[in-house]
């Protein structure tokens, strides 16, 4: 693998603790950008059942950007307050962070350069795009905004 594996990556989620992603070994992860006011932002209710669903088999990981026509122009508050009341947002969310340009999380950067993930080079081309990584944290599939959580391409792979 490259220089570092998924499970070195940590982040902060939207409360602020640090999350180390050690803690998904041996699960898949679903990794999403996205934001509160965008026309995909329905999927929020998608992403919620697959985690509802599906959540022994993958766990959901969301990622508030405001990189792609400012549509997530809140406060980390007012993005979990938001999921929250409008989408019962139970899966984890992480602080608001860029996801493309120079100053890309560091888990944008791992998913988006082939020399830490071995394969991909494929940026977020818009609000909720997706990245599957299997049980071993090796990265599985990228899918565009419109490939919905809960499409066969999907839920296929779980």
């Amino acid at each position: 693998m490259g220089s570092k594996s998924f499970y070195d990556l940590s982040m902060n989620a939207i409360d602020g603790k640090k999350i180390n992603f050690s803690i998904y070994r041996g699960k898949k992860v679903l990794i999403v950008n996205t934001a509160s006011e965008c026309g995909y932002t329905a999927q929020y209710k998608e992403l919620q059942k697959l985690h509802e669903q599906f959540g022994a088999k993958v766990v959901v990981l969301g990622f508030p950007a405001n990189n792609f026509g400012g549509q997530e122009p809140g406060s980390d508050t007012e993005i979990a307050a938001f999921c929250e009341k409008n989408f019962g947002v139970t899966f984890q969310l992480f602080q608001k962070s860029d996801v493309v340009g120079e100053s890309k999380n560091d888990v944008y950067k791992w998913l988006t350069d082939k020399s830490q993930n071995t394969w991909n080079v494929e940026e977020p081309k818009w609000n909720f795009c997706k990245y599957l990584i299997n049980e071993n944290g090796e990265l599985l599939k990228f899918y565009s905004s419109s490939v919905g959580p809960l499409d066969k391409e999907i839920i296929g792979q779980l």
